[in-house]
């Protein structure tokens, strides 16, 4: 992506969604993913067949992520992120010693996949939950529909540019800003 631009100029656009992807952040932060080597790490874990094949079927490599940190005192989108890897079977399912191991998985018939994310940029000020679920341009947005519990969601462009808005980055302003 050489512009949030692009992605903000075909609202709904199937080719270049973003996604909001939560994390715990006592468990994986933003800053964590800051300080991993190449500001890269394995979204592992994941065991939500929607989420997998959100994954598995709709991700690219390139695509924006809105890092979202949940169940803390502060819930919303803390930090910019990206794909940067193609789906591919997620080792923790075969490793009987994981908390995600799947014992119904196999190396032949993998059930559950997994992308590399790296850290995009910081964020001027992040965008709590209680803001996107009052602000009526984020209406409809999937990741605050009651009952959602989704730890990955499609975020369509016009609900991405109003995202960064909030988050204080003008258009064209993530372009801007030094890839890792």
């Amino acid at each position: 992506m050489t512009d949030i631009q692009d992605q903000a100029a075909a609202p709904g656009d199937p080719d270049r969604p973003a996604w909001l992807m939560k994390s715990e952040p006592d468990v994986f932060s933003f800053e964590d993913l800051r300080t991993r080597p190449g500001r890269t790490e394995p979204w592992n874990g994941v065991r939500n067949f929607q989420a997998r094949n959100f994954m598995r079927d709709a991700m690219r490599e390139g695509d924006l992520v809105l890092f979202y940190h949940s169940n803390c005192a502060e819930p919303g989108v803390v930090g910019l992120a990206e794909v940067a890897s193609a789906a591919r079977p997620d080792p923790t399912q075969f490793d009987s010693k994981s908390e995600y191991f799947d014992p119904k998985s196999s190396p032949v018939a993998p059930r559950w996949v997994l992308v590399d994310v790296r850290w995009r940029a910081d964020l001027p000020r992040p965008v709590s939950l209680a803001t996107l679920k009052s602000d009526l341009a984020l209406d409809g947005l999937l990741a605050t529909r009651p009952g959602n519990r989704l730890s990955i969601t499609p975020v369509d462009a016009a609900h991405t540019a109003r995202i960064l808005a909030l988050a204080g980055l003008a258009p064209g302003e993530l372009a801007r800003r030094q890839r890792p």
